[in-house]
């Protein structure tokens, strides 16, 4: 039979993570550099193909959204001027 822990099966004392000692002002900036340079150390740069792959989504999916906001903003004003004027935009 399995058996599973709850939230009160937990001891409420009991070993708990190493506190770090404090480190000072200079420490923490040394310490934040190491740790961007571990990170950059991770990175890993696209390949030609994929940078134009990549550039070619992006240009498509905004020259969509362009097209849609635009559609979606000719749709309401149309619409606003057909509600508050009684006439397209184009007549005055």
């Amino acid at each position: 039979m399995t058996q599973t822990l709850t939230h009160l099966d937990k001891p409420l004392s009991g070993p708990q993570a190493p506190v770090a000692a404090k480190k000072g002002f200079f420490g923490s900036i040394v310490l934040f550099a190491r740790q961007v340079i571990a990170e950059l150390r991770k990175v890993v740069t696209p390949t030609r193909k994929e940078l134009f792959r990549y550039t070619v989504t992006v240009v498509a999916f905004v020259a969509i959204m362009i097209l849609f906001v635009t559609l979606v903003d000719l749709g309401f004003g149309t619409l606003s001027s057909l509600l508050f004027k009684g006439s397209p935009i184009g007549d005055h």
